[in-house]
């Protein structure tokens, strides 16, 4: 089949990457020339396991193209993809100014049936809007060319992207039309051969699950979080009564990790988004609003346990910090955990002296030339010297470390986990002062 994707970020280029995989005619749309150029040369502006090779082989077998002109992107195939960002406004609300920029541009192109398929991640009501645009755009055209608008939404994970396009959990399609179903149902065929993964629902429930099913992920660490808090504080150990609730299967163990917070571009976002949602139809949304306020509070723990241990004085000290993206394997870095502790430890005049295996380019962007931050070549570089060690993100190399080195570089003998990579029993015969979340100390000062 023939396929446009518009927006070659996270989702469009990951999407593109794969429908080109098994065969279809793809071609990626995005108005920023630099990134179309890059790609166009195999080369990926995001970092995701398994992408730079299929982008390549892909382009080399003529299945992926790219282009910034909307005629030819709209002229290329019926169906139509949308994926471009809904960054959110000062209120919290999803900006859909892109996606309605591009219903427009496809309105504005189109001489015969086109299937306008949502993938960005919208409120609810988002394809009425896509509907009334494109409507309005062929009317001031004088055309009346027939057309529909589906809602597909996305559900990959950053770091596990490609795998879970190729083998989705699901695929949900919301339509009000069979024909563009039809066109849907023969486009995942070959994701769904195992058994009946697609599931076609009205537009609005389809809408609606995309921000539910990340909301109820969200509400899953924050409550693990609220209650490694209480745990710390009744002297029981949350790594035990993770697993005691993990064993009913009505609970199971999938993101019941507690942890410094989540973020990336998708939970934050979209939980405030659902709040807006939920406002705009005048109800108040509290448990989100819960969610939310939890883990604004536990991007700061880690922060406040290094602080509370040097009593406040943290001018001066070095602080080592493993991991800079929001989780492994990825180098994404909006909403992480460490930009807030990073920001906390410079503002009471700490150093901070970071390593991330893959983020460090997107600290050079977001940072530059930040005085008192220092990026690293090596976890063992960033230890070198420091009064203490903080991790903030689960890489797999920093899951066995040599405990020796790390005491022999640290001034300190001291580690922070906010990952909860370590057992506390581990550290304490190893002579490591340990603090983790919800596990308490491991050691007496």
């Amino acid at each position: 089949m023939k396929v446009t994707i518009y927006g070659s970020g996270y989702v469009g280029l990951v999407t593109g990457v794969c429908l080109a995989e098994v065969g279809n005619d793809v071609l990626c749309m995005d108005i920023d020339a630099g990134k179309i150029g890059l790609l166009r040369q195999g080369k990926s502006p995001i970092h995701e396991p398994g992408l730079d090779e299929l982008l390549k082989e892909n382009i080399v077998a003529g299945r992926l193209g790219f282009t910034t002109d909307v005629e030819q992107a709209v002229r290329h195939a019926a169906l139509q993809v949308i994926a471009v960002g809904t960054p959110p406004d000062e209120d919290g609300s999803a900006d859909l100014s892109h996606v309605l920029a591009v219903a427009e541009g496809i309105a504005a192109h189109m001489d015969e049936y086109r299937v306008v398929v949502g993938k960005s991640t919208v409120p609810v009501g988002t394809a009425d809007k896509v509907r009334q645009k494109m409507s309005d755009a062929l009317q001031q055209r004088g055309m009346d060319i027939e057309f529909d608008v589906v809602s597909n939404p996305e559900f990959l994970k950053e770091g596990a992207a490609i795998e879970d396009f190729m083998k989705p959990d699901r695929i949900v399609v919301g339509a009000d039309n069979e024909k563009a179903v039809s066109q849907l149902k023969k486009l995942y065929a070959p994701f769904s051969r195992s058994h009946g993964k697609l599931m076609v629902m009205d537009i609005r429930s389809a809408e609606l699950t995309k921000y539910a099913a990340n909301a109820m992920l969200a509400t899953k660490i924050s409550f693990m979080n609220e209650l490694a808090n209480l745990a710390e504080r009744v002297g029981a150990d949350i790594e035990q009564v993770r697993i005691g609730i993990g064993s009913d299967p009505r609970i199971g163990y999938k993101f019941i990790y507690p942890g410094c917070g989540y973020g990336g571009s998708c939970f934050p976002k979209d939980v405030r988004a659902l709040e807006r949602t939920a406002k705009g139809v005048e109800y108040e949304a509290e448990l989100l609003q819960a969610v939310e306020s939890v883990n604004n509070r536990q991007k700061r723990i880690l922060f406040q346990k290094l602080s509370a241990y040097f009593d406040g004085k943290l001018k001066g000290k070095r602080i080592a910090l493993w991991g800079l993206a929001f989780k492994p394997n990825t180098d994404d870095m909006r909403e992480a955990s460490s930009q807030v502790f990073i920001e906390c430890a410079l503002s009471e005049g700490a150093e901070v002296c970071v390593y991330d295996p893959v983020a460090a380019d997107e600290a050079r962007r977001i940072y530059g030339q930040r005085k008192g931050l220092e990026l690293c070549d090596s976890k063992e570089e960033a230890v070198k010297g420091a009064d203490a060690l903080v991790i903030v993100t689960e890489w797999a190399e920093f899951r066995s470390p040599d405990f020796d080195r790390i005491k022999a570089d640290l001034k300190n003998p001291l580690i922070f986990d906010g990952r909860n990579l370590y057992d506390p029993k581990h550290m304490q015969a190893e002579g490591i002062i340990y603090y983790a979340i919800g596990r308490g100390c491991s050691s007496v000062r």
